[in-house]
Order: C-alpha cells, then sequence, then structure tokens
C-alpha cells in the first residue's frame, strides 16, 4: 500500500473512532437520562449510563484498531 493509502487508512480509522466513542456515548446518558426522568431519580443512570457508554466505546474502538492494525500487517507482507 503507498503513503497515500495508508494515509486515507488512518483518516478513516480515526473518523470511524470518533463516530463511535460519540455514539455509544452520548446513546448512554441519553438512555440514562431518560431513565431517569421515567424514574424521577437523580443522574444516577445518566451517570451509569455514560459510564456503560465509555466501556462500550472502548471495546469497539479496541475492536476496530485491532482489526486495522492486524489488515495493515497483512498488507505490508503481500
Amino acid at each position: 500500500m503507498n503513503d497515500v493509502g495508508k494515509a486515507s487508512a488512518y483518516v478513516a480509522l480515526f473518523s470511524e473512532i470518533a463516530f463511535v466513542l460519540l455514539i455509544a456515548v452520548l446513546a448512554g446518558v441519553l438512555g440514562g437520562y431518560w431513565l431517569d426522568q421515567r424514574l424521577g431519580t437523580v443522574p444516577i443512570f445518566a451517570l451509569i449510563g455514560f459510564a456503560l457508554g465509555c466501556v462500550g466505546a472502548a471495546v469497539a474502538c479496541w475492536r476496530f484498531i485491532t482489526k486495522f492494525l492486524a489488515q495493515m500487517d497483512e498488507d505490508d507482507k503481500e
């Protein structure tokens, strides 16, 4: 793979990571906030949703990065 292809692959990876971080954390917080509104609680569930969103986003990013690095190694061998 040439340098332009690698650069565009890294840009695609970073934009995918940013999108996953945004969606996972936002979904967790909004889901927790919705549950807090229904139950009339202090923002406990919003904080729990934030934590779960962060953990889910971290796991998804780890999978993206390991898959990407394996693909880059495979391309370099060719």
